[in-house]
């Protein structure tokens, strides 16, 4: 059913970490906390519009072709050949630049808030090209790592991006994760542009055993095999120079019995894989008082991972409409 013009929406889609160290670009899952929050109310227009734009600081582009929620939302239409008026509102609840999927929560929010308007014409495998698209107005790259575990919930492998290929990988039990974000900003753009082109076979052969114990590791509830899997010996020797304090909170995590530690995305923020919530929450305690000793300010997180993804928080009808 299409709602009627007049009503509006309020989306939610949470923050997600991608990588998890030796899966670059194939793999993401979904946190509980934070994410974005999306406002959609339909109009006469016939047109998209950006209304407001809240917890970005300024910093977010206002135009509708260049903001990621307002862009998909235009694209939504285009695709269904709907013509139809939408004022958008994003509330970001998270860092920009963070690593976290900052940009792909907005985007997902937002497609899950204009589909379930218009009567859910697209299925969610649908809404991921759209979702992907948003990515590439972001960063430049139209990848899926932070789309699909945002849109989806829970832990995602990318098996083909060209192709949206999507395999959702079991959540071991009582797999916690601590988040640990510096305030530090480090354009995904800028993160991705000091990377190898070209790494060595062995490098590569270390790296494909890697991702396929910590994939094992899921399958088989396994806390050891994925301890021992989760390892990175391409991308982050490039990307932890930038992140303050990056080895110190390593050991830290470590020391506190965290399973692994590694970079969210491109970064800053960082997270520790952990066996309960008493220790995730040990891990954020040790290295909120490091980076607090170092001066560098900080916010820290606790969190399962999100088996739900993007959801519904509600919706409202004009009055004259709901008598």
């Amino acid at each position: 059913m299409k709602y009627p013009s007049g009503t509006s929406i309020r989306t939610f889609a949470p923050a997600s970490v991608s990588n998890l160290n030796c899966g670059f670009d194939i793999l993401g899952f979904a946190l509980e906390k934070p994410g974005d929050v999306v406002d959609l109310q339909l109009n006469d227009s016939k047109e998209v519009s950006l209304k407001e734009i809240t917890g970005d600081n300024g910093l977010l582009p206002t135009s509708v072709e260049k903001n990621t929620a307002s862009a998909v939302v235009k694209l939504y239409l285009e695709q269904t050949g709907i013509n139809q008026g939408v004022a958008v509102s994003v509330h970001k609840q998270m860092p920009l630049n963070s690593g976290l999927g900052s940009s792909a929560a907005s985007s997902v929010a937002a497609l899950l808030g204009i589909n379930t308007l218009m009567g859910n014409q697209l299925s969610l495998s649908e809404l991921l090209p759209l979702a992907m698209e948003g990515e590439r107005l972001a960063c430049g790259n139209a990848h899926a790592d932070n789309v699909a575990p945002a849109l989806f919930g829970g832990l995602v492998l990318i098996r083909n991006n060209q192709t949206a290929d999507i395999v959702s990988i079991p959540i071991p039990d009582s797999l916690w994760v601590a988040i640990i974000h510096p305030d530090v900003s480090i354009p995904t753009r800028e993160a991705r542009k000091i990377l190898p082109e070209m790494i060595p076979l062995r490098d590569a052969v270390v790296q494909w055993g890697n991702v396929a114990g910590l994939i094992a590791g899921f399958y088989r509830n396994d806390p050891g095999l994925i301890s021992r899997s989760l390892h990175d010996v391409v991308v982050e020797q490039h990307r932890s120079a930038r992140i303050p304090f990056f080895g110190e909170m390593r050991q830290a995590a470590i020391h506190e019995q965290a399973l692994g530690f590694g970079i969210s995305g491109s970064g800053p923020t960082v997270f520790a894989f952990c066996t309960s919530h008493a220790i995730a929450t040990a891990v954020t305690t040790r290295i909120s008082a490091l980076l607090s000793q170092g001066d560098v300010s900080h916010q820290t997180f606790v969190s399962m991972i999100n088996p739900r993804g993007a959801e519904v928080l509600e919706i409202l009808q004009p009055e004259h409409l709901t008598h």
